[in-house]
């Protein structure tokens, strides 16, 4: 299993940034895929970004596509989002994510572990 817990956020004006942190304990953390998830009010909660841990691979959604970065250091069981040119619509509460399979999916039904959340405000 594997325990998850973010850090980072904060208030931002737009066209500011930000980098998130998933420190995640267990020792098999660089044998999960991971991703980063946000929840805004009224909406449903949405994919941003994943890392497959095979090999690299990233995924991002098209809305943040060119601004957000995602990577991790196995050696720090820490994952990362680097946000920038931050816009008031990606206001929301961040949350990461892991799950052991092969396959990286951008459901959060797929994903077993969750982080408890960090608030991102990007004010206009």
């Amino acid at each position: 299993q594997v325990q998850l817990v973010e850090s980072g956020g904060g208030l931002v004006q737009a066209g500011g940034s930000l980098r998130l942190s998933c420190a995640a304990s267990g020792r098999t953390f660089s044998r999960y895929n991971m991703a980063w998830f946000r929840h805004a009010p009224g909406k449903e909660r949405e994919f941003v970004a994943a890392i497959r841990w095979t090999d690299g691979s990233t995924y991002s959604s098209d809305s943040v596509k060119g601004r957000f970065t995602i990577s991790r250091d196995n050696a720090k069981n820490t994952m990362y989002l680097q946000m920038n040119s931050l816009k008031p619509e990606d206001t929301a509460v961040y949350y990461c994510a892991a799950d052991p399979r092969s396959s990286v999916q951008s459901i959060p039904e797929w994903y077993n572990y969750w982080g408890q959340g960090t608030q991102v405000t990007v004010s206009s």
